[in-house]
């Protein structure tokens, strides 16, 4: 009788998957000739009118191409905008692996524009690392700041970033010696959690220190800029990614708490104006900057993407009239190569200098001027290894910023998700499913690590040339490969002029 039984519900078990096999298959066949008619006697795509139901897999082969391409087709040295190399280099570094290779480098050397760094025939004796000297910013403002680290982290929003993120990169920030930019988000308890140096961002929306219809909040600003940890701010006027246009935070992304920090309604689209309100020439910028210096004693300075350099002549020459102390305390040069921020194509591949030619042209202006000295150069776009940040250090910059770099120590795999809410590693999504896989005790030391080893290995190249502090790198320690195979000084391809004495 048992086996009887047992027999018996095994049959009612197999009847009912059988008959769920043939509801779901006439679901199948259902579904398929309803797409077909749709496809059939649609007018806007000839690929589906000619191909019902079939021509659905080229798109679904077309979007899935860039993540097979990743792992299984494209080389070490192939893939934009960071290859597998690259990647691999962050990750070890993160990890605080070691990041040695064996048998040669797979980079091609004799490809155009590659850099090489002049190591000098005797360097001194010792450790094979050298530890970089505090720099002044802003010595006019009440409260200039000291700061060491020539490595630190890019402005990217809360809002455009999860929290766990922000947290991790705050921590680990502060582990590092580092400073954290706000972005143009406002600043959000994420920031303070772990107690790094912050750079608060004012851009073009005003986030969090605006007044209802946009302009700026003075009350606001103060009460931002009363936390110690600010240390400076930052007036946005546009970032390499979209330059001309302001950003936009998917409605999807606006929660209450993001709303409530930026000052802007929940759950509808965020467009930024294209530029501030306020700060139509370079007079009023000048007026912005000696206001919000004298409102909250923090060194100011601003972020551009260069194209025509005039304005910076028109700048200098406002500084003249005004007085040595009017000028800004530094600048951020971004270059067009910047991508953490979601852009039109046509913006983010064809508008603004690239950094290889904004950065030195903004310098040479400097010194041409007599104010190398007294604004310091911060360039941010694409530089996440080592002899990237040295490039920039010997072109003239004081601090290099890197944004996707901190989002690949982060643990971000290069999906290409960044917009759309959907980030499978929980870094720019506001889904709390896809925040739980962002562990922020690991991702924090990843931070940290990342850091200390990019300027370690900065240091190490400074020692080889002989230096005793990575920023005395100069244009004469480094070359670049030109279009013959023969590489050629930076210093010849970019000459410094001649400065100008000031009274």
């Amino acid at each position: 009788m048992e086996t009887s039984g047992f027999a018996h519900w095994l049959i009612v078990v197999v009847q009912v998957f059988a008959a769920l096999f043939l509801l779901l298959l006439a679901m199948g066949v259902a579904l398929v000739l309803v797409t077909w008619f749709i496809d059939r006697n649609q007018t806007s795509n000839s690929v589906l009118r000619n191909f019902p139901v079939i021509g659905h897999f080229r798109y679904g082969f077309l979007r899935l191409g860039e993540f097979f391409r990743q792992y299984l087709f494209s080389s070490d040295r192939e893939e934009l905008p960071f290859n597998r190399a690259e990647r691999v280099w962050v990750y070890r570094a993160a990890k605080n692996a070691e990041n040695t290779n064996a048998f040669g480098s797979t980079r091609d050397l004799r490809a155009e524009g590659v850099p090489f760094f002049v190591n000098a025939a005797f360097p001194a004796l010792g450790d094979h690392h050298v530890e970089p000297k505090p720099l002044r910013i802003g010595p006019y403002a009440r409260e200039p700041y000291d700061h060491a680290a020539f490595f630190n982290i890019s402005a990217m929003s809360f809002g455009a970033l999860s929290a766990p993120a922000v947290r991790a990169l705050s921590i680990g920030a502060a582990k590092a010696g580092i400073w954290m930019d706000t972005g143009e988000g406002g600043l959000a308890p994420y920031h303070l959690e772990g107690g790094c140096d912050i750079v608060f961002e004012i851009g073009t929306a005003k986030y969090g220190v605006r007044t209802p219809d946009g302009r700026l909040d003075d009350d606001k600003l103060a009460a931002v800029c009363a936390h110690k940890q600010v240390k400076m701010v930052s007036i946005k006027l546009g970032q390499g990614a979209k330059p001309g246009m302001g950003g936009l935070l998917p409605a999807a992304k606006v929660t209450p708490e993001i709303a409530a920090i930026r000052g802007i309604p929940v759950g509808q689209d965020s467009q930024s104006p294209n530029r501030h309100l306020d700060i139509a020439n370079v007079a009023q910028l000048m007026d912005a900057i000696a206001h919000i210096r004298e409102l909250t004693g923090k060194p100011t300075g601003f972020k551009a993407v260069f194209g025509d350099m005039r304005w910076i002549a028109q700048l200098c020459d406002e500084v003249d009239r005004r007085g040595i102390e009017s000028a800004p305390d530094f600048i951020i040069v971004d270059g067009a190569e910047g991508g953490t921020g979601a852009a039109p194509q046509t913006l983010m591949e064809g508008v603004g200098l690239p950094l290889r030619e904004a950065l030195p042209e903004l310098v040479n202006m400097l010194i041409a001027r007599g104010l190398r000295q007294r604004i310091k150069v911060i360039c941010s776009g694409k530089c996440i290894t080592a002899y990237d940040v040295a490039w920039a250090m010997s072109m003239g910059a004081d601090f290099v910023n890197s944004a996707r770099g901190f989002m690949l120590a982060l643990g971000c795999i290069q999906s290409l998700q960044c917009n759309r809410n959907t980030c499978p590693t929980g870094i720019t999504t506001q889904n709390p499913r896809l925040q739980r896989g962002l562990v922020v005790t690991d991702k924090s030391e990843k931070v940290y690590h990342y850091a200390k080893n990019v300027m370690h290995e900065v240091g190490i190249i400074a020692h080889s040339c002989g230096l005793d502090d990575p920023r005395e790198l100069d244009r004469t320690h480094c070359r670049v490969m030109g279009d013959d195979g023969i590489s050629v000084p930076l210093e010849k391809l970019f000459p410094y002029p001649q400065q100008a004495a000031r009274m």
